[in-house]
């Protein structure tokens, strides 16, 4: 049986040390959805090593992909179909499963804008159409729902809010590029809170902030992962702007554990802010990413993107996050650490 690479170990090992009620899940059939992606791989992993630790649990795993050699390539350590059960399809059809779900965790939508702004249609239909399959199949069952929403659904930031609650909205142009994102997930959420409030489905929503680790794409097109090609690569490093823009960037594995604690410890019908509090200028990520690496004078400011990419409607700003600090969350990796452990994982 093959194992997971020593960072990802760990990282697994640290989820499942939490104090979280783990044994609800033993016997359960858990469906994930974007399981060839980042975050949604994650979670396929943090199951898959729960049925490895405690083999008593009994978790039966679904994993929903559009295409098996991305899976494959995603969890190369898992076996599929044996301990992890492929399901290839669009999310937007009908699911195929034969049997109903206990947990539906839905992970599947571009979330990098290089992807949404390339398939406008279909981040939208994976996150209205998909959204509206997969709570069809929670119904039989009732079973529990999870959806990945993003901090994009906040769209603006008119009043210059700080820490952005989960009540503080801003404006949303639906005619800009990267409102075929914002939008779908905004109706992705709705559609969750009416199937909650109609046929009770216990529905709860994780609006994720900015997240970087092992298992990202190094052509995600946002600046972490541009940032980490060009260091692996041992290129100088050329920003697309001045790099004043900050983001609070948080550890992948506080993320997943973040989406548990929200699992085992939400209220159905809520939304939970999950992300890292403490901002940084993309300048000094590439400052940092370059010490971590151990590499010296390879940084250029330019002062015009090459990217092409929209500007996001919010340069800085992070997340309130009393409400999922009152389930038992708060990220743990600081930055430092945590850029040490990506390029630790990718070495």
């Amino acid at each position: 049986m093959n194992t997971p690479d020593p960072i990802l170990a760990e990282d697994l090992a640290g989820i499942l040390d939490a104090p979280l009620p783990w044994e609800q899940l033993y016997g359960r059939h858990v469906l994930v959805t974007g399981a060839s992606g980042f975050i949604g791989g994650h979670i396929v992993e943090v199951l898959a090593w729960l049925n490895r630790c405690h083999p008593q649990a009994n978790l039966r795993i679904h994993a929903m992909a559009r295409d098996l050699e991305k899976l494959h390539q995603r969890l190369p350590w898992l076996d599929l179909p044996g301990e992890v059960t492929p399901l290839i399809q669009d999310v937007t059809r009908p699911c195929e499963l034969n049997i109903s779900p206990d947990i539906i965790i839905h992970a599947a939508s571009p979330a990098s804008p290089r992807y949404y702004l390339d398939r406008p249609v279909d981040t939208i239909l994976a996150n209205s159409n998909g959204t509206q399959q997969l709570l069809e199949l929670a119904r039989p069952r009732q079973a529990q729902f999870l959806f990945l929403s993003s901090g994009a659904v906040y769209g603006d930031n008119p009043l210059q809010i700080n820490a952005i609650g989960e009540g503080d909205f801003g404006g949303e142009d639906p005619l800009t590029p990267r409102a075929c994102y914002s939008e779908s997930k905004r109706l992705a959420e709705t559609l969750c809170q009416a199937y909650h409030a109609q046929y009770g489905i216990d529905t709860r929503i994780a609006r994720i902030s900015h997240c970087y680790g092992p298992g990202m794409r190094l052509d995600d097109g946002r600046a972490i992962a541009d940032l980490l090609a060009d260091v692996l690569a041992d290129r100088d490093i050329r920003l697309d702007s001045d790099g004043s823009a900050s983001r609070p960037f948080c550890y992948v594995s506080d993320t997943v554990l973040g989406l548990f604690h929200i699992l085992f410890r939400g209220e159905p019908g809520n939304a939970y802010n999950l992300g890292e509090t403490q901002e940084t200028t993309i300048l000094e990520l590439a400052e940092k990413m370059i010490a971590a690496a151990g590499k010296r004078g390879r940084l250029s400011v330019r002062a015009q993107a090459r990217s092409g990419l929209a500007p996001a409607a919010r340069s800085s700003g992070h997340f309130n996050i009393n409400k999922i600090r009152a389930l038992g969350w708060v990220p743990q990796v600081n930055l430092d650490v945590g850029l040490s452990r990506l390029l630790q994982a990718y070495s």
